[in-house]
């Protein structure tokens, strides 16, 4: 074999592996409805700030949320949110978020580290792969909000995540009032156009102070030049957020803004902005409950190895395939169908499932090149699975609680 023909195999197997790790991705991120970027153009906008309170207003509106850190090198979210001291859990290739509340789930490099102060000194390919991990092992479980809060600028982590994600909903872009924010922000707002991720609005923070004593408000970094931006550059304007003392406070002690100072002025302000967001959820709930109406839609049916009615550990040697139909809007099962499947010989069963309609198989075993041709028969993979009957298998992934752990083929 030629050095050019080795390194042809090479990038071959990469790129297979590469499908392999999106069919991963997309298996864990099914279950939450609305992806949403923070971004900014420049660093030192109180961007953390808002993300963790975009996120905690959107659980007391009675959202499950999920919030997302990829700042790689400087994690803040943990300390805004009091929740340094906690340790992530895993379980073979699974990591479970921590749990703020009961609906907001928290998930950040800064739970991985052994000291809080350790600096992550990494290149590009490395915060690629960090980011890649967090999508791909970290069990969300079921969201109506995945809150990314994404590093300053337009680099490696806010493109890694665009692409990554793939159908994200959009971005909120937060600047402060002055024209040096403002300069990058249009950079931000260009950064979206190119990866056509739509921008859901700019968030002008640091917009005024307003006195505690006496009530008079003070420009301090000048006022409304985020929605002069905004409106220049086509794109929607969700409010402005002043200076309060009371959000560094908050900041430091470890206590969200929005739940422990709900009543005042700024935390209006934030209800206030998280409404458009809330609204995206409103709106696509009404159009599932249109469509399953007039379609009757069945999109999903999950395929699952038995035998003697448990999952076989290899999908190549079982009796049969229990089939289930799903109704994919009110994720339950509509009806499950016993198949035998043909003579296990490569290539076989993947064309064969793809004819019978099937879009998820859920297995204990598999090889990679059974996993590639699955993918190629647009056929999405979960392995690692457990012996369990098909129905608690089909609703612990429904439910998104469905736990995974080494790839267990036997053959």
């Amino acid at each position: 074999m030629t050095e050019k023909t080795k390194f042809a195999n090479a990038d071959e197997d990469q790129k297979r592996q590469l499908q392999v790790e999106q069919t991963q991705i997309r298996n864990r991120l099914q279950q939450i409805k609305h992806k949403i970027l923070v971004l900014s153009g420049k660093g030192g906008v109180g961007k953390s700030t808002v993300a963790v309170n975009l996120a905690m207003s959107l659980a007391l509106a009675g959202k499950n949320v999920g919030l997302l850190d990829i700042d790689i090198h400087g994690p803040s979210v943990p300390k805004i949110l009091g929740l340094e001291k906690e340790i992530v859990q895993i379980t073979g290739n699974t990591l479970f978020p921590v749990e703020m509340t009961e609906n907001l789930k928290v998930m950040s490099i800064g739970f991985l580290l052994r000291q809080s102060d350790d600096a992550v000194i990494w290149r590009g390919p490395m915060k690629y792969q960090m980011i890649k991990q967090f999508l791909k092992d970290v069990q969300w479980g079921t969201l109506d909000f995945l809150i990314v809060d994404s590093p300053p600028g337009t680099g490696d982590e806010p493109l890694a995540i665009v692409q990554l994600l793939e159908d994200a909903d959009g971005a909120v872009i937060v600047t402060t009032p002055q024209e040096v924010a403002l300069s990058d922000v249009r950079k931000c707002i260009s950064f979206c156009s190119v990866l056509k991720l739509s921008v859901l609005g700019v968030l002008e923070n640091m917009s005024g102070f307003i006195c505690p004593k006496c009530g008079e408000e003070t420009d301090i970094f000048k006022s409304g030049g985020g929605e002069i931006m905004a409106r220049q550059m086509g794109v929607p304007f969700l409010g402005r957020i002043p200076i309060d003392p009371q959000i560094v406070q908050s900041c430091d002690s470890g206590k969200p803004f929005v739940f422990h100072y709900n009543q005042s002025q700024t935390a209006k302000a934030f209800e206030n902005i998280s409404a458009p967001i809330l609204e995206l959820d409103n709106n696509a709930h009404e159009l599932v409950e249109t469509q399953s109406l007039i379609k009757g839609d069945k999109k999903m049916r999950i395929a699952i190895p038995v035998a003697q009615d448990r999952l076989c550990p290899h999908f190549g040697h079982c009796d049969q395939f229990a089939i289930f139909d799903i109704d994919d809007n009110l994720k339950k099962v509509i009806n499950r169908n016993d198949i035998t499947p043909p003579a296990h010989e490569p290539g076989v069963l993947p064309k064969w499932l793809h004819e019978q309609n099937v879009n998820v198989i859920i297995a204990g075993g598999m090889g990679q090149r059974a996993q590639q041709l699955f993918t190629q028969n647009n056929i999405e993979v979960v392995i690692g699975a457990t012996t369990s009957s098909p129905e608690e298998l089909v609703s612990a992934y429904l439910g998104g609680t469905l736990e995974t752990g080494d790839n267990i083929c036997d053959h």
